[in-house]
């Protein structure tokens, strides 16, 4: 290749010096002679380029602008394009010029119509034939040089032959774009691969501003569109290739147009601003020389300038947009309207019913296409992808962090089930609300270990992994975790006492055995307790321990004091009982555990343990001694005694002259007839009331036989009593006995003799030792004497 070039650009130094002629005009180049096929002849083979049987091949460049390359043509275009120029200005009655109208007729040709820009004549792009090789065809009125052009593709050599065409328009979308392709006769030869750089540029810039933007450019960002920037193998470049991918093929059947060789279709697209006023100047030139030929054509309703689809806001939504929870979005169809226009929406491919206004309103995800339609001519066409998803479900949340010396910071990680409890959910914690709105990279990182301070607000985005997210808050608590405290003002106490415990370091507390929240708390123990609280800081953060403290419950002091009764001149032991550590104060000065009083009054003793103290009070009454007011005693020997207690002391009785006492006044067995010495006396005093009380039964048989048995009846028991009187009665009524205290027994005798056998009556009645009252005794007598 290198060989090639060095030879190629010595012998063009030789011609330089030795003919001035060879470059006056043109450049003299050799050619392998075109050769005619049996396809090249046939009728049909040849696109038709301003062929008068199409009304469009009559039309001026701006009919062509507007009606041909805009989408839709005259129908369908709004009045946006103006000042619509060619160069040369050659008229479209001119068959010799450089631009016009092409149809692909019956061929394979890659586009239906359009217009052609030729760096010669436009008819011998195609029509038939053209054995001529090259075309050497040159642009009367032509420029050279064109300065835009050159600014754009930067040749390596001067540019002849520039065609071009310039017009204004007025976007109604934020995108422009159509498609083109760039054939050429210099794909031969090596010419490529020399500096024969024919090239096409679609310049574009807003009006007023003083630079264009080439959008001529191949994909990627891979150069100008010029020959010797798209070279393909068998051009005669040793095999060097340059952007192959974006040539179609060589032209080797000499068909369709009379160029050797063309590219695929490119298509140039630019961002503008809806509303704005544009220029575009398409320009075309020959490199170097004029006699190999190149042409554009600019595919017929590709240059799309009408239509896109924006939000209610009028901003464009472009090629998909993202659709959460089904939220309905707003889809209008930006246009310049012409009278009689109508609208169809699509869903996926399928027709919407009633959809026919330039707005609707989306309400789930799927492929959205609008179409306009003038008459029955369709003009443009924008769609839109919505892509759906779910947004999880989110809530603000409060995340508190209670500080301890080893535990500063907040972990993050731990408010993610507070806010969100969708399973695969993905969290960004942002420290400024507009970064968060943005949802771009400044979020929080380390999440585990944030200092943040105590009421900052975090901005959460919440999203499904995808697009769908929400927005949230996260409001940092933080306080120093309280250190709980426990006093009382004494660890000791007696039982039954109260005592009041006050905790501190917190604002609320938890107390162990009780649902109190307050730090003050009065408690009585029964028994040794141990009392627990935790302190709660104002934020809620509960101390890491409890303070205790135990409270030790002294048993109570009990005593067995009691007094008693005493009579005059007794003594009586005050005990006061014993206990663990305990001591004595008496009121009489006396420190022992029991002292002997002989003086009625109150006695108070103190009882002390060394934590406890206690005062206790007895009596020693002066008692009064009791007496003897009823005797009531039967056959059976059951004596019942009444007394008197004049001091309420309690009484013991005894009926064997104080031999034993019992508490009962109820005795049994008590022998008949016999004088029972009562007493009965306050217990644990010498205070005795007494009485010999004779226990008179009536025997009811006597047998007066002088065997001493059942002898007499005998009286004397109740003899001695005041107001005595015994008298014996026979069935009459007769007395025929009265007791007496000389003869106070009777033998069954009457005046010296034996009375008979029989029933007799008796009486006895005396006063009572007991309760003074007069006795009345009655009964029967069975008197039985021997004959």
């Amino acid at each position: 290749m290198l060989g090639y070039r060095l030879n190629k650009y010595f012998l063009f130094l030789v011609l330089l010096f030795t003919s001035a002629a060879v470059f006056s005009q043109n450049v003299r180049r050799k050619s392998p002679p075109k050769k005619a096929t049996e396809a090249t002849m046939k009728a049909g083979a040849f696109i038709d380029v301003n062929v008068p049987t199409y009304p469009q091949s009559a039309y001026t460049i701006e009919q062509l602008v507007k009606n041909v390359l805009i989408s839709g043509g005259s129908v369908c275009a709004a009045p946006n394009v103006t000042n619509v120029t060619v160069s040369p200005n050659q008229l479209s009655t001119d068959t010799e010029r450089a631009w016009g109208y092409f149809n692909k007729g019956t061929t394979n040709f890659p586009f239906n119509d359009g217009i052609v820009l030729v760096a010669g004549k436009a008819r011998r792009a195609g029509n038939g034939y053209e054995g001529t090789n090259p075309l050497s065809d040159e642009v009367p009125g032509s420029g050279i040089n064109d300065p835009d052009l050159v600014a754009a593709v930067n040749p390596p050599v001067t540019l002849k032959d520039v065609v071009a065409v310039e017009f204004d328009f007025v976007p109604n979308s934020n995108q422009v774009k159509f498609n083109y392709l760039f054939a050429s006769e210099e794909y031969t030869s090596g010419f490529p691969c020399g500096d024969f750089a024919d090239s096409f540029a679609l310049l574009l810039k807003k009006v007023g501003d003083p630079n264009y933007t080439n959008l001529a450019i191949l994909p990627g960002g891979a150069g100008p569109v010029s020959v010797t920037n798209i070279i393909p193998h068998g051009v005669g470049c040793d095999g060097e290739t340059i952007n192959e991918q974006y040539f179609a093929g060589l032209n080797t059947t000499n068909i369709e147009t009379n160029f050797i060789g063309r590219t695929v279709p490119l298509t140039a697209v630019a961002t503008v601003i809806p509303g704005q006023t544009y220029h575009f100047k398409l320009v075309l030139a020959d490199a170097l020389d004029q006699r190999y030929d190149s042409a554009v054509f600019l595919q017929g309703g590709s240059f799309d300038i009408g239509m896109t689809i924006v939000d209610g806001n009028g901003n464009p939504l472009g090629d998909t947009i993202n659709m959460c929870d089904n939220t309905p979005q707003i889809l209008k169809a930006q246009v310049s309207t012409v009278p009689g226009m109508t609208y169809k929406w699509y869903k996926n491919g399928v027709v919407i019913p009633n959809a026919t206004s330039a707005t609707y309103i989306a309400t789930s995800p799927g492929v959205y296409q609008v179409k306009t339609f003038v008459g029955g001519t369709e003009c443009q066409q924008a769609s839109i992808t919505i892509i759906g998803g779910t947004s999880p479900t989110a809530q603000n949340a409060t995340l508190k962090l209670c500080a301890t010396p080893a535990l500063s910071t907040f972990n993050l990680e731990d408010a993610k089930p507070q806010i969100s409890t969708t399973a695969g959910a993905v969290f960004r914690f942002y420290a400024n609300q507009a970064d968060a709105q943005a949802q771009n990279n400044n979020f929080i990182t380390n999440l585990t270990n944030y200092n943040g301070t105590d009421g900052q607000v975090l901005y959460v985005v919440v999203s499904n992994g995808a697009f769908c997210s929400k927005l949230v808050t996260l409001t940092l608590r933080r306080e120093e975790t309280p250190v709980a405290q426990l006093n009382a003002p004494r660890l000791r106490i007696c039982e039954g006492e109260s005592l009041v415990l006050t905790a501190s370091g917190g604002v609320t507390y938890q107390w162990g055995d009780s649902s109190a929240t307050g730090g003050v708390r009065t408690v009585s123990p029964t028994q040794t307790t141990t009392y627990t609280v935790y302190a709660i800081g104002a934020q809620g953060c509960k101390s890491l321990q409890p303070a205790t403290i135990t409270i030790d419950v002294v048993p109570a002091i009990v005593s067995s004091l009691k007094g008693g009764q005493i009579c005059e001149g007794d003594m009586i032991l005050l005990d006061a009982g014993s206990g663990p550590g305990y001591t004595y104060e008496w009121n009489t000065g006396e420190t022992t555990q029991g002292i002997t009083v002989g003086v009625p009054g109150e006695y108070t003793v103190t009882i002390s343990n060394g934590v406890c103290s206690k005062e206790f009070k007895t009596l020693v009454i002066q008692a009064g001694i009791p007496e003897i007011i009823k005797v009531d005693y039967n056959d059976n020997g059951t004596m019942v005694l009444t007394t008197t207690n004049p001091s309420n002391g309690i009484l013991e009785y005894s009926v064997d002259n104080g031999f034993t006492w019992q508490s009962s006044n109820v005795f049994s067995n008590v022998p008949k007839n016999t004088v029972i010495s009562i007493r009965v006396k306050v217990k644990d005093t010498s205070c005795v009331g007494f009485l010999e009380y004779f226990t008179f039964v009536m025997k009811n048989v006597i047998t007066p036989n002088g065997d001493n048995v059942n002898d007499i009846i005998d009286f004397s028991g109740v003899s001695s009593y005041k107001d005595f009187k015994g008298l014996v009665f026979d069935r009459y009524g007769k007395e025929v006995f009265r007791a007496g205290k000389t003869r106070p027994y009777w033998d069954g005798y009457f005046q010296g003799k034996r009375l008979p056998t029989a029933s007799y009556w008796y009486q006895v009645t005396y006063q009572d030792p007991a309760s003074k009252q007069m006795a009345v005794k009655t009964g029967w007598i069975l008197l039985k004497n021997l004959e």
